[in-house]
Parts: C-alpha cells; structure tokens; sequence
C-alpha cells in the first residue's frame, strides 16, 4: 500500500488558514454588497431588516454548506486514505445576488413605493426576493436529476455567455466605477489581487492576496483619515451590534408563493438557476481534474439544500458551489477551511457587527475581488468554447450591455431629479434608441441565452435545431418573457401573459413574436434546403456520379 493511502486526514492543517482567509474575505464582500445595496434608496430595504434578518439567513445557509463540504471531504480523505482532499468551496453566489439586486428587488421596490409607501414596498421586494431564492432553490434540486441532460442540449456558449455579460457589466464594470472614481485607497488592492490571482506570486510571510490587499487598503484609508486628508472617512454606523439568530419566516415565504408579482420575474429566476447547476458541475469536474471527485448528485442537492434554508430563514439570495477549487487546493487548503469560514461568517452576522465591519473597511478596498471574479468569468466564456463558437458568445454579451446601459440611464435620471416616463419623449433624434434598451433589457438573460445558442446552431449548419431555439423565443415574446414591457411613472414594468387588445387576445410582444416567427420559418427553410441538398448527394454518391 502506499504512503498516500496510509495518509491520516486532519480536520485542519496549516494550508487551511491561506484557504479561510481567502475564502473568509469574499464571503465578507458579498455580506459588505448586502448590506450597502440592500440599504440604498434604490432598493429601500430598512438597515433592520437586512442586519436582522437577511444577514444571519444568510450565514445560516452558509453554514451549512460549509460543514457539509468539510465533512464530505473528510469521508472522501478517509475512504481514499488520503490526506491532500481539498473541500469545495461556497458561498452566496456572487452573480445572483447582483441579478437579484438589480433586476427583482429594485424594480418591485420603486414600481410599488408610490402605491404602497416605501415600508410596505420595501418589505414586498424582500418577500418576492424570498420565493426568487426559493424557485431557484427548487430548480437547483432539479438539477441534480437533470442537470446533465441540460448541459448536454444547451450549447455552452449559450450557458457563459449571459452569465459571462452579467459578470462583465453589474459585477465587474460598475464596481471598476467606484475604485477609479476613489483611486488612492482602490487602486493598489485591485492591483495586489490582480497580481496575487493572476501570477500566484508568493507575497511576504506567505500573506493570502486577499487579505493583503485588506492590510494595503486599510492602511491608506486610516492614514488618510487621521493625517486629515479628506479621501475617505467612516460612515456612522446605522445598526448597533448585538444578538441576531435566524428568524424562521416561511409565514412570508408561502404568503407570495402563488403571487403573480413573484412570478413575472422568471425571467431572472430561471436563467440564474441554470447558471447555478451548471456552474455547480463544471466545479465539480474542475475539482475531479484536481484530483478530489466528489459524488455529483449529493453535491448538488446540497447546494439546492443550502438555498432552501437562506429562503426559509430570511435571506433572498441563493448560494453555490464556488469556482477556483484547485486554486484553493494549491494555497495548500484542504479541508478545515470551509467549515471555518461558515463558522466565521456566522459570528459576523450573528453578533451583527457587519456595519461595524463597514464602519472600518471601505468598500472600495475589497472590490478588486470582484472584478477578478468578473474577468475570469468573462474570460472563461472565450476560452471554454471552440473558437468557432466565439462569436456567439460576443453576441450573447449585448443583451446584458443593453441591460446595464438601461440601469445607468435610470440612474442617472433619477440622480437629475426626474424620470424615464418624463423624459421619454426628448430621447428622440438623439441616438438614444431608448425602446430598444428597453426592449433587450426585458428577459435580457433569455434572450442572451438563445441568441448565442442559435448562433452556434447556425455556425454549425444545423438550421433544424436553430428554428427550435428561435421558435421557443416567439413562445416566451408571446407570453411576455422578452421583450414586453409598458413604461410608467413608476418606472419601466413587466407585462406578462397574453394581453387583451380591441377585444382579442394578443401577444404582450407582438412585434417581437412575429419577427420571431418569420425567422424561425426562414431557419426551418435552410434546415429543408440543407437535408435536400444531403439526399441528392448520397443518391449521386450511390449512383456513382
């Protein structure tokens, strides 16, 4: 037998403190974009409720995700005998939570405020929020019984490509926003990560990136605080900390389970689920090429499990099996991280000192994190594809650039003091096509995902199935999936269902549908042409012509 087999695994080593620190500090980031996009006036979700409720879900999920992963590679290591068994890593899963974020919470909150006041509108984006997390959930326990049917029917440019849009515009670009707009204390994290991730670079006392870049960030922030130097100065801290346990609120949960405003967002919910079981496979493929192949089914439905809890205990926002296992693997972590990163990520939220946290680390310090998640995830949609399928994934990158420019256009209007809706009128004859933003942005991830599958299907010549994806968009226009929208007062808003209009029942996207329609005939007419052409060449072949 040998050495390797005769190995003793330990619940922690001394590799394990590179891994928690790395996995600890973006695990904190994503509690940090929580607490300061959930509180914005853009989503309106009152401090109390995200510090007292969402938070301490959201640990709860982790932390039994966590454990689990630690104690499956535990059982892995001993029935191996082996003592080099790295845990998969998790966490919430960075990209939903800002699809989430943008694209379910914010739009409930500002198209109810006006109707219901801003408390009741707050407290209804979180419910909605809460079945989002749980559909997903459910979908995600799915996926462990289909999930490889799904990768094998859906082109993987279709899959990275729309997450790879989200992942370079909400995650990466907005965030690139905010370091240049305060460089002195930004800037030299972001480039430390850069650094740490993308040579894997040594730094001094074998200090992690992460929590380098931290130490960098923190230094210059509290230098120029206290030399006087009106860079950055903390913000009060709006909740004390104190005794925050999981609150079980399925009351809220079920109550909107059936309701209609929960529902017209699948359009965000289903895509993102997918993205969650597929990316979760892909992990754990990355992690057998590493060496540590963890059973595929059980992984998942603990993934899914994980989500369930964060709905049922307060928290909007699925959780997943992180990317980058062989990464961790190399820090030299092997199993005690993941459970000592849930451990510490409940006493944060569970103490409630996060906004003691953000009272004395600057968001900006942490946000390199996040584009190097973003650029590796755009840059993984390029390199996972053959080059062939490249441009299909460039194409499936402009429906999330079209919803990213529609979000800033919002932005900027509502910093101005006015609207959408009020100014709709003066877009006109200034190149600001802005009813075809509006228009990619409904479903943006839908349509993302089929317009890079048809294109790969096209590329490939096989016309045939490119009509079946283009004919499932006519279907989804029709009932409002993509593309329908009706703009109001209160902002741009969903239309779902099939519409009634001079007394007939019309699609909510008629245009779209039909346009469509036509294109899926005119694909189902190469697809006929092409079988034509390959008939009359095999009887030619036999007849020795």
């Amino acid at each position: 037998m040998s050495e390797a087999a005769n190995a003793k695994p330990k619940w922690f080593v001394w590799g394990d403190l590179d891994g928690f620190f790395a996995l600890f500090i973006d695990s904190l980031l994503q509690l940090l974009l929580i607490t300061v996009f959930c509180t914005t006036p853009l989503v309106g979700l009152p401090v109390e409720l995200v510090v007292g409720t969402i938070l301490p879900g959201a640990a709860l999920s982790i932390l039994v995700g966590n454990f689990y992963y630690s104690w499956q590679a535990m059982r892995l290591a001993r029935r191996e005998g082996r003592d080099d068994v790295c845990a998969l890593p998790y966490g919430i899963n960075t990209v939903s939570l800002i699809a989430y974020v943008f694209f379910i919470l914010a739009p409930v909150y500002q198209t109810h405020r006006a109707e219901l006041g801003d408390a009741a509108a707050a407290t209804l984006a979180w419910q909605v929020g809460l079945v989002a997390c749980f559909l997903g959930a459910l979908m995600e326990l799915a996926g462990a019984l289909v999930g490889d049917w799904v990768r094998r029917v859906t082109p993987r440019a279709a899959l990275l490509s729309a997450l790879a849009g989200v992942a370079l515009t909400f995650l990466s670009m907005s965030f690139v926003f905010q370091i240049f707009a305060n460089p002195a204390i930004g800037f030299l994290p972001m480039l430390i990560i850069l650094i740490g991730y993308a040579s894997g670079v040594r730094w001094p006392l074998r200090l992690p990136s992460g929590l380098l870049a931290l130490l960098v960030g923190l230094a210059l922030a509290w230098g120029f605080y206290f030399t006087g130097i009106g860079i950055w100065s903390p913000p009060d801290r709006p909740v004390e900390p104190g005794l925050y346990l999981p609150q079980f609120v399925a009351g809220d949960l079920f109550a909107f389970l059936l309701d209609p405003r929960a529902w017209q967002y699948l359009s965000i919910i289903v895509p993102m689920a997918l993205f969650n079981v597929v990316g979760s496979l892909q992990n754990l493929e990355s992690a057998e090429a590493a060496g540590d192949r963890f059973p595929t089914r059980s992984s998942l439905v603990a993934n899914g499990t994980g989500s369930v809890v964060a709905a049922l205990f307060g928290s909007p926002f699925n959780t997943t099996i992180y990317i980058g296992h062989p990464g961790w693997k190399a820090l030299g972590a092997r199993i005690g991280y993941s459970a000592a990163n849930g451990l510490a990520v409940a006493v944060v939220c569970f103490l409630g000192i996060i906004t003691a946290i953000e009272e004395v680390v600057p968001l900006e310090v942490t946000l390199g994190i996040l584009l190097w998640i973003g650029i590796v995830i755009t840059a993984q949609a390029f390199q996972a594809v053959p080059s062939r399928h490249m441009l299909a994934v460039a194409l499936g990158l402009v429906p999330c650039l079209a919803s990213w420019a529609l979000v800033l256009i919002e932005s900027a209007l509502r910093a101005a003091g006015t609207t959408l809706f009020a100014t709709q009128g003066k877009f006109i004859g200034q190149n600001v096509y802005i009813e075809g933003i509006i228009s990619l942005d409904r479903g943006f991830l839908l349509t993302s995902m089929i317009y890079a599958a048809v294109l790969v299907f096209v590329i490939e010549r096989r016309f045939g199935l490119a009509a079946v994806w283009m004919l499932g968009a006519a279907v989804l226009a029709a009932f409002g999936f993509l593309h329908a929208y009706e703009l109001t007062p209160a902002g741009v808003q969903n239309v779902m269902g099939l519409v009634e209009r001079d007394g007939w029942w019309q699609p909510a996207a008629p245009v779209f549908t039909a346009v469509y329609l036509a294109s899926a005939a005119l694909l189902a007419a190469l697809w006929r042409r092409e079988r034509g052409a390959g008939k009359t060449k095999n009887i030619r072949e036999a007849d020795g012509g």
